[in-house]
C-alpha cells in the first residue's frame, strides 16, 4: 500500500473525507459507491464499486460471441475501465481506464457508429488511440435508467464500414447487459 501522508478524522457520525487529490487520481465522484473491506491486518480498504463487474464473465463471453459473430474486436466497459474484450490482446486492452471521450459518450447516453473512410470523428478509448482504428461503434450500457458503461465495436482494417448492422447488434449487447444488471 502506499501511503500518501495525509490524514483525517473520522467525524462524531463515522464519516472520513477522502480527499480532493486522491478523488481526482482514482476517478471517483460524488455518488459513487465505494466497496469497504477489512484485513487480517485490521487495515480497511476502499474500493470502488463496479456493479458491471461483478459480471465479469459474462461480459467476457457476450464480447466472444460478439466478435465471433461479426469478426470486429470488441470491448465491455464500466464507467472506468475496460472489463471485458475479445478479438484483440487482453493484455493491452483489459484493465485500462477509459478515455473522457467515452465518459462523455456515456454521460450524454449518445449512439455512435464512425468510419474514418466516410470523414466521421473518431473517438478516443484509453487516450490518443483514435488513430489506431478505422471504424467503431459505441452504445452506453442503462441499467434502471443509469449509465453503467458501454459496449464498443472497433476495427482496424481500412475496407470496414461499421453501420446500422454493427449499431443495432451493439445495441442490442448493450440493452442485455443493463437487464442482466437489474435483475
Amino acid at each position: 500500500m502506499k501511503a500518501t501522508g495525509i490524514v483525517r478524522r473520522i467525524d462524531e457520525l463515522g464519516r472520513v473525507v477522502i480527499p480532493k487529490e486522491i478523488r481526482r487520481t482514482l476517478r471517483i465522484r460524488e455518488g459513487d459507491p465505494l466497496e469497504i473491506f477489512t484485513d487480517r491486518d485490521g487495515e480497511v480498504i476502499l474500493k470502488k464499486y463496479s456493479p458491471i463487474g461483478e459480471l465479469g464473465d459474462f461480459a467476457q463471453e457476450y464480447a466472444e460471441s460478439l466478435f465471433q459473430s461479426l469478426g470486429h474486436v470488441t470491448i465491455i466497459c464500466d464507467k472506468d475501465a475496460v472489463i471485458a474484450v475479445a478479438g484483440a490482446s487482453k493484455k493491452e486492452h483489459l484493465d485500462r481506464p477509459i478515455s473522457s471521450d467515452i465518459e462523455e459518450i456515456m454521460d450524454t447516453r449518445k449512439k455512435i457508429a464512425a468510419n474514418k473512410s466516410q470523414g466521421s470523428k473518431l473517438f478516443n478509448i484509453y487516450g490518443q488511440d483514435a488513430n489506431d482504428y478505422t471504424s467503431q461503434v459505441i452504445v452506453p450500457i442503462l441499467a434502471e435508467g443509469d449509465v453503467i458503461g458501454a459496449v464498443m465495436m472497433i476495427s482496424k482494417d481500412p475496407l470496414t464500414v461499421m453501420g446500422e448492422t454493427e449499431l443495432k447488434v451493439v445495441e442490442t449487447a448493450a440493452s442485455f447487459v443493463g437487464k442482466q444488471m437489474e435483475q
